[in-house]
This record gives C-alpha cells, structure tokens and sequence, in this order.
C-alpha cells in the first residue's frame, strides 16, 4: 500500500523525533511537527494505520511509537531522494550558470584589453567567507561513506571518508542529523575546538567518522583549486618599449602563460576586505614578475559573498585615469550581466 501524503509526514515526524530524543513518539508530539492541522485523535489513526502497515510499533500499552526497520528504510529512501534531486537540481543549474559566467569574464578579458591596451586578467569568483549550507552522508561500500558538502553560494563539495566498520541506517542517519544540526550555517572559523570535541563526544565510538567529516568541510570551504584565470592581451606588452626587451618580455608573457603569478595577484586582491581599486607601481607589485609593469586590481562582486579579482597589468606610464574609469564601470556591469545571465 503507497502511503498518502497524510501518513508519509506522521510517519517522518515519528522518525525524525525518536532519532533525536530516543524516546516513544505520542500523537500529541506529532501534532507539534506536521503542518496538517490535524487533532490528536486523527494521528492516533493514522498512527494506528501505519502500525497495521508494519513502519511503526508500539513497545508497551499507552506508550508512544517508534520506528520499525521498514519504517527506517522509509526514511532513508524519501531522505536520500528528496536530497539527491536537490543536489542533480543544484548542478543543473550550476552548470549551466557557471558555461554562461566563463564566457562573460572571457568576453570581459577582451574587451578590457582592446579598451585599454594593456594586457588583462579577471578571475572567477570565490566564496568569501564562506559557510556550510548543509551536509549529507551515505554509504559508498562497507568501508567508506560519500560526503556531498553544499557550502554557500550551492558550490557542491564530493569527499570519501573511510569507515572501520559498515555503519546501519540508524546510526548513518543519526551521524546526518548531528553534523548538521550543529553546523550548518557556520563558517570553518566558527568551527571551534570545543564545538568539535562535543561533536565527537556525542558521536561515541563514530567520533574518528565526525573528525574525517569535519576535515572534509575544511577542505571543502577553503578550496582553491577551482580559481580560474581569464586573460586577454598578452601582446600588447610588446608595444612598450620599456617592456618589449627578450628578457622583461620574456617573464610577463610567461606569468600569463603560467598563470600561477595571476593566480597569486588575485588571491592577494581577495584577501583585502575593500573592494576598491588598488595600484601597484613597480616594487609595489607583489608579484615578483610583474615589478617592472604598474598593476591595477579592482574586486568585483557578484551577490553577497561571491567576490573575484580584475586586473590590468601596463608600462608604469600607463593612463591611470583611463584604467581605473574602465574598471569601476567593468565592475559595476558585472553584476547586473551576471543577474540577467
């Protein structure tokens, strides 16, 4: 018998409230936890119905109920479903974000040199200040567990951890509902000794699972892996005299070629909590390879949090006015292009 929408949140209130307390569930309970607007009597039907079916028990006369394994597989099956579509929903859309984003900072890069003559780089946004949104757990095989990490901005975060021994339905969702209980919305900075010494006390014997876990949320959070660099105009340093030498050339277009430099200069934009304009002349610059170059940065922001780098690199007799009026008005298009895209 499929079970109507009715019984289906009695019956994940009645699981939901034993996996936290470890207590019996009553009716009375359960009308605190539904959204139906239904009376004590008609759960206690419900609820009697869902014991005929075999997802609920009675441990003693006048007790509450509690699940049966057939209602913890249920649970488990709507839990995993309801997530995994949330999470292929997230990466449809991400994806389809994220081609249209690349295209318009690699179109931006472009247009940036062909308005200024001087070489450019933008990079893709990061997270700043980033926070856990939520955490989900399942088994892989008997000997690891698959952690999807969503943090903010729905960047979805893929990690293995290993078990020592399988772990059953009731502790794997147990494991879920403590980890995100206490973390969800907190940033790693947040994440204190404390909080992680009570979390792997009430994880028991599980608590080298919890510890694994967190590491993963750091990792997750902190990632740079994913930053990538767009750039346009690397020819243009050769019409600078001052630049154009095989030596001085040489080390600019690799920078741009490497990109590790780029990559540096952006991390280094981004760390700065203002999201000004910064000039870099010569010695200024922090990137050894460009000190013969005068370097201007701009941060731009996407939404709240979602920050990347802009940058123009040039002679140090660059047309500053120029450079900085075209990268304030880059910075002020990039989000109203990002929200209509």
């Amino acid at each position: 018998m499929e079970l109507d929408e009715r019984k289906m949140k009695i019956l994940q209130a009645v699981v939901r409230n034993y996996l936290e307390t470890g207590e019996p569930v009553g009716s009375r309970t359960i009308s605190k936890y539904t959204d139906l607007n239904l009376s004590s009597a008609t759960i206690r039907n419900e609820m009697a119905d869902l014991e005929d079916l075999g997802y609920i028990v009675q441990p003693h006369t006048s007790a509450g109920r509690v699940p049966t394994d057939k209602g913890y597989r249920f649970y488990v099956d709507c839990m995993l479903a309801d997530k995994e579509k949330e999470v292929e929903d997230m990466k449809e859309m991400l994806l389809q974000k994220s081609d249209k984003l690349d295209d318009m900072l690699k179109e931006a890069a472009k247009v940036l040199a062909t308005n200024t003559n001087y070489a450019t780089m933008i990079s893709s946004p990061r997270y700043h200040q980033n926070k856990l949104k939520f955490l989900q757990l399942s088994r892989v095989d008997a000997d690891h567990l698959l952690a999807v990490i969503v943090t903010e901005g729905n960047v979805i975060k893929n990690h293995i951890i290993p078990m020592c021994e399988e772990l059953d339905d009731e502790t794997l969702l147990k494991l879920n509902l403590l980890i995100n209980t206490n973390l969800n919305g907190l940033s790693v900075e947040e994440i204190n000794l404390a909080m992680i010494a009570a979390l792997k006390k009430q994880a028991g014997i599980h608590s080298d699972i919890v510890g694994n876990v967190l590491d993963a949320v750091s990792d997750a959070i902190h990632a740079d892996e994913d930053l990538e660099i767009y750039t346009s105009g690397t020819n243009n340093i050769l019409k600078y005299p001052e630049l154009s030498d095989k030596e001085r050339a040489g080390e600019l277009i690799h920078a741009f070629e490497e990109k590790r430099p780029l990559t540096e200069l952006a991390l280094d934009s981004l760390a700065n909590e203002s999201t000004g304009i910064q000039v870099y002349i010569g010695n200024e610059s922090p990137i050894e390879s460009l000190r013969d170059c005068s370097v201007v940065t701009a941060t731009y922001e996407l939404e709240d949090g979602i920050r990347g780098t802009i940058g123009i690199v040039g002679p140090k007799r660059m047309d500053y006015d120029k450079v900085v009026g075209t990268l304030k008005k880059l910075r002020d298009q990039l989000d109203d292009l990002y929200k209509k895209g």
